[in-house]
């Protein structure tokens, strides 16, 4: 699949149209918002806009940099999403309120087709070599350099391994990992 850089990939809008997004990648491709088994996108949030709902999608968060933000979720839940790199979980269909820490944000997003995939993000922060196995989709450049099969990645770019594939982070480096399964 290759390397994926941030020029590569345009902001749209969310799907509520209250914010900006950048689509990394989906499965299968050329899939849309409603036939996706799972999607990776940054998104800027700059304003206390709620979430899109997703009914039927599990979604996985985590802080990329900016202050972060509170998450009020309508079963009563409250996540603080300040610390970078920590990976918060919760369903697509929750109504989601946001209230700022500070200035603009953005964020790391995996959502994954309910019933059909599972997964998550693994914060890779040890520098050296490791094997991506075949179940990781995606990895995602957060700061440093990271060497892959498909060449060098820097800051905000990403890999997706078509079988799996040495991984080489620089002492400098972190990278998210994105982990899907299949579970039909």
């Amino acid at each position: 699949m290759g390397i994926i850089r941030p020029a590569d990939c345009p902001a749209m809008p969310w799907k509520n149209g209250r914010g900006r997004t950048r689509e990394l990648a989906i499965h299968p491709s050329g899939a849309g918002m409603d036939d996706f088994l799972w999607r990776v996108s940054i998104a800027e949030v700059d304003n206390a806009a709620p979430f899109s709902a997703f009914p039927g999608i599990d979604r996985v968060i985590v802080l990329l940099d900016g202050d972060g933000f509170t998450m009020t979720l309508d079963d009563g839940r409250v996540h603080a999403l300040t610390a970078p790199c920590v990976p918060f979980a919760f369903p697509g269909e929750a109504g989601v309120q946001v209230a700022l820490a500070g200035g603009p944000s953005r964020d790391f997003n995996l959502m994954l087709r309910r019933g059909r995939v599972r997964g998550g993000i693994e914060a890779w922060r040890t520098a050296g070599a490791r094997q991506a196995d075949a179940a990781i989709a995606l990895v995602y450049c957060v700061r440093g350099r990271i060497d892959c099969a498909g060449g060098s990645l820097q800051a905000g770019d990403a890999w997706r391994p078509s079988a799996g594939g040495a991984v080489v982070l620089h002492a400098d480096a972190l990278a998210l990992a994105v982990r899907v399964e299949t579970t039909s």
